[in-house]
């Protein structure tokens, strides 16, 4: 079963939720309506459906081979990128200055979805390209923005971001490749990185990568490390003294060639500063940020397709139902276990594509609004939500890939079907930029205290808004879901308190040991709060005589929800305040 881009989902979301429609009436967009939006939209779910989603079955069972230090990528896949950034997709969010579009994130973020979902092995390599072009953008020179960000932003040339190293892992301070300057402004580099997500591959001639390394006078630990742009061919044509020297074999993504890449060998790799001496972390989260918001994507990509091939099989598997009233053969569909699962994997995947989507609208605003507090805001917002949106929408993506297999039964653990890619696909984004305990340390110390704790209370007031809406609302079809979602944002409130006091009290082992469920709970309320908003839409459409029978499905959906998946908030807040003290013995309990 392929692929099929839910377009007018995606659309209701952007608009009802995420809140297009407010912005483009501010005119925050420019000349961009709803209208044209839902039109680009169309135009990406046809390319994603009828183009790349082929591709993900072929590019698991290609892979990229590596030989004689060159990758070669698998079939198709040069041509449909070929064809992907000459239809200007990757343009899209670009700085109209070096060819982009400057189309809203929040539009890109849609795309970058379908994109994923098509095929996450392909629409790995856009990913990074578009972070290198915001980093660049931001901290490029003005004669590296003028050399380099014209064909990064179209496309012709791919970017990567080089962090981890062997010894090193996720601790940056840990890191040893070095840049020693050449006396006429460049740097040579020599060093070795590790998981470097389309470091070589034959679909473009050159490609951009973006590296941290130390120079010789730096001081120790992160605030001693510089960002370089390292291009594989030099301005002058030459190869740069660069290599991929492995590809690993990976359990998932086969389709992306994930290498290890040598500087230096020779005279040394040539390179660019790109911002200040020493502030290359800086400059290297603007990309990462970028990243983790796309990689967050990834998760509902997995589980958007996972849920499609799931419902499919269910609806045409045919076999006797269980129990005393058994007769006859009924496609599994009909099964209520079955419809469960299928209910679990579609409301876990709208609520975190929820949650993503208001993310991308809050960097929108960040970047875009006129009002300077307005603007702060919103970059607020958007730093609170990310790691939430990285780490509860690569967890789902996971989970819902699991339960697709399981939907299959016997044979979803066999490749035949290819529900197994899936999940195998869908096991590194909990992974990659930033692990999802990396994400909640950073939710838990970093971003709950931003203003003094006022950006979290006022995401969870309006949380809480949307749960009172429901309530005077009144209809019988939200069923629960106005008390349901109340209680989870009201266990996300006592549990924000408690890690709030443990960090004031200087008691940082209790906010650690609580972070993590803490990120899920945190996920649970504001996804059942987007889905309860696009319930809340749904239902003044239909009072306003609409016969779309999507909208009773939206309601429906944030009332399972809600009263189903939401109630998990109470035993997320007793972990986050009363786990603790179980980690205190966990060097007895892990002993034996």
């Amino acid at each position: 079963m392929t692929y099929r881009a839910p377009v007018a989902e995606m659309a209701f979301t952007i608009r009802q939720v995420a809140g297009l429609d407010r912005a483009v009436a501010e005119g925050l967009h420019g000349d961009l309506t709803a209208d044209l939006a839902e039109t680009i939209l169309e135009e990406a779910g046809r390319f994603a459906t009828d183009v790349l989603a082929p591709l993900n079955r072929v590019g698991d069972r290609h892979g990229t081979p590596l030989r004689d230090g060159a990758v070669t990528m698998p079939p198709g896949f040069r041509e449909a990128y070929r064809a992907w950034s000459e239809a200007g997709w990757n343009a899209l969010p670009g700085p109209e200055a070096y060819g982009g579009q400057g189309l809203p994130f929040l539009l890109n973020a849609a795309c970058i979805e379908m994109w994923n979902a098509a095929s996450m092995s392909f629409g790995l390599g856009p990913l990074l390209t578009a972070g290198g072009v915001e980093a660049l953008s931001r901290h490029g020179s003005e004669d590296l923005r003028a050399r380099y960000l014209e064909k990064l932003v179209s496309g012709e040339w791919t970017a990567t971001m080089n962090l981890t190293e062997p010894q090193a892992g996720s601790d940056l301070s840990a890191l040893r490749t070095r840049a020693e300057p050449a006396g006429d402004g460049t740097y040579r580099i020599r060093g070795e990185k590790i998981y470097i997500t389309w470091g070589e591959h034959d679909l473009t001639d050159n490609i951009i990568h973006l590296v941290l390394a130390r120079l010789a006078d730096a001081p120790a630990g992160t605030r001693g490390i510089s960002l370089f742009l390292v291009p594989k061919v030099l301005p002058d044509g030459r190869r740069n003294d660069l290599r991929c020297a492995g590809i690993e074999h990976k359990l998932g993504i086969h389709g992306s060639p994930t290498c290890t890449m040598v500087y230096g060998e020779g005279e040394g790799a040539v390179g660019w500063l790109v911002g200040e001496p020493n502030r290359g972390l800086a400059c290297m989260f603007t990309m990462m940020n970028n990243a983790r918001l796309g990689v967050g994507l990834q998760g509902v990509a997995i589980a958007e397709r996972a849920y499609q091939q799931a419902l499919a099989y269910a609806r045409d598997r045919r076999q006797g139902k269980a129990g005393p009233a058994a007769e006859g053969m009924s496609p599994i569909i009909e099964h209520p276990d079955v419809q469960r699962m299928l209910l679990t994997m579609k409301a876990y995947t709208a609520a975190s594509r929820g949650i993503c989507y208001l993310t991308a609208e809050a960097l929108d605003r960040a970047h875009r609004a006129t009002d300077e507090a307005e603007r702060r805001a919103a970059q607020d917002r958007a730093s609170l939500l990310t790691p939430v949106a990285k780490a509860f929408s690569t967890d789902i993506g996971v989970e819902v890939a699991s339960l697709g297999i399981q939907v299959h039964g016997g044979m979803g653990f066999v490749e035949e079907t290819g529900a197994a890619q899936h999940l195998r696909d869908a096991r590194i984004a909990p992974i990659y930029e930033g692990t999802n305990g990396i994400q909640a340390v950073d939710l838990v110390t970093r971003k709950l205290p931003l203003q003094g704790g006022a950006v979290v209370r006022a995401q969870i007031a309006a949380m809480r808004g949307i749960a009172e809406r429901v309530l005077r609302e009144g209809s019988p079809a939200f069923g629960h879901t106005a008390p349901r979602l109340r209680e989870a944002v009201e266990h996300l409130d006592r549990a924000t308190s408690f890690l709030l006091r443990a960090l004031a009290s200087n008691r940082p082992e209790e906010a650690l040991a609580g972070a993590t469920p803490y990120l899920r709970l945190f996920g649970l309320a504001q996804g059942g709060a987007c889905l309860a908003q696009a319930a809340l839409a749904a239902h003044a459409a239909a009072r306003a005589g609409s016969t779309d029978p999507a909208h009773p499905a939206r309601i429906a959906l944030a009332r399972f929800f809600a009263e189903n998946l939401a109630t998990a908030a109470r035993g997320l807040e007793e972990t986050v305040t009363a786990g603790a003290g179980s980690l205190q013995d966990a060097s007895l309990a892990l002993a034996s």
